[in-house]
């Protein structure tokens, strides 16, 4: 008789993603799924339909992209202005692909598998992954991170569509507190596993530097908040290293 049992390696690559599934339901995935109840009743509010919001979710898979991404449309603004915005916002998640990207690659990863991987890359499914991928075989950390990401896309992606269905327009109040939420999650969690001092430093430069140039050069505040500080998080770990020097 042949041997019909699935090769140890692959049953062994299914487990891990099983184990990268069940870290989605934690504490950092609900409160992003409370988030997405507030993005549903803001797109709802904002005149999107069931399709579109979904779609957005899924493609876009990114929270203030999606609601700068609203923002730009009831604008008025143009399709590749709408699309260059969104671009500009997400740009935040390249340093979390590059740090990401060498704890997923194994010897014999495939690049494409990685470009693909990519897309579930959020501070969610960054923060989680960088917690707990130490403890997963290299060579089975892109099933692990595909059963995270995935997971927390396609739950988000259902739970917006269930919401915007049996739910009215959330009140204003509501629809802004359930969406800060995330990024109270975002800054506690990364202050947390920040490794080193010019972390903390940055953070705490975005928090002062963001109202200053939201008043100063309102549309391009982000931008600027990030450029004067992550300048100055590097120079000051610049400077203690130099002090830190025998």
């Amino acid at each position: 008789m042949p041997d019909t049992s699935p090769h140890p390696r692959q049953h062994e690559r299914h487990r891990w993603y099983l184990r990268g599934v069940r870290a989605a339901f934690s504490v950092p995935g609900w409160i992003l799924a409370t988030a997405y109840v507030g993005f549903a009743g803001l797109a709802k509010e904002s005149g999107f339909g069931l399709a579109e919001t979904m779609f957005m979710t899924a493609v876009v898979w990114a929270l203030p992209a999606n609601v700068v991404l609203i923002g730009a449309i009831l604008s008025g603004a143009a399709l590749p202005w709408a699309a260059f915005a969104v671009a500009l916002s997400s740009f935040r998640m390249m340093p979390m692909v590059v740090a990401l990207t060498p704890e997923l690659r194994a010897e014999r990863t495939p690049r494409w598998v990685l470009y693909v991987l990519s897309h579930f890359v959020a501070v969610t499914s960054w923060v989680l992954a960088m917690e707990r991928l130490r403890g997963v075989p290299r060579d089975m950390r892109t099933a692990y991170f595909l059963g995270l990401g995935s997971t927390l896309l396609i739950s988000n992606t259902v739970l917006v569509g269930i919401v915007f269905l049996l739910v009215g327009s959330l009140p204003a109040p509501v629809t802004a507190a359930l969406l800060f939420l995330t990024p109270i999650y975002f800054l506690t969690s990364l202050w947390g596993s920040a490794r080193e001092s010019a972390g903390h430093v940055a953070m705490l430069s975005g928090l002062v530097l963001g109202p200053v140039f939201h008043i100063l050069l309102p549309g391009f505040d982000l931008l600027a908040a990030g450029l004067v500080g992550g300048i100055a998080a590097y120079a000051f770990h610049r400077l203690v290293g130099r002090v830190a020097r025998p």
